[in-house]
């Protein structure tokens, strides 16, 4: 296992960590639908993070471009709920556009992961 692919796993761990720090504070704070929104991009896309690079890994999709998925997926995901935490409990977001940046990363994260799933073998 190279670097990157540990560095993916030990992010993804903290974004898991994360997501179930900001579930708890969601239920227990009023008017918090932000944290849980937060909480559950980083929720969603921890696991995702983990078996994109699985599958790189075991070489069922070209490595490249899986990790460029699964650093997508890291970015996005902590571009998104960092924004959406950020706004919760200091009233402004990291910067203009930030969430939705995020969004469209991950879809875009998502759409690259497709592509390796397609791409032939060599």
């Amino acid at each position: 296992m190279n670097g990157v692919s540990r560095l993916l796993i030990g992010l993804a761990a903290i974004m898991g960590a994360c997501g179930v720090v900001l579930a708890a504070a969601a239920a227990h704070l009023s008017d918090a639908s932000r944290l849980a929104a937060a909480s559950s991009m980083l929720l969603f896309h921890a696991p995702a993070v983990l078996a994109t690079v699985a599958i790189a890994e075991r070489a069922i999709v070209p490595a490249k471009i899986a990790l460029v998925a699964a650093t997508g997926f890291v970015i996005a995901s902590s571009l998104f709920a960092g924004d959406l935490a950020l706004r919760q409990y200091a009233g402004h977001g990291l910067f203009q556009m930030a969430a939705p940046s995020g969004g469209t990363l991950l879809i875009a994260s998502w759409l690259v992961l497709a592509v390796a799933a397609m791409w032939p073998r060599r």
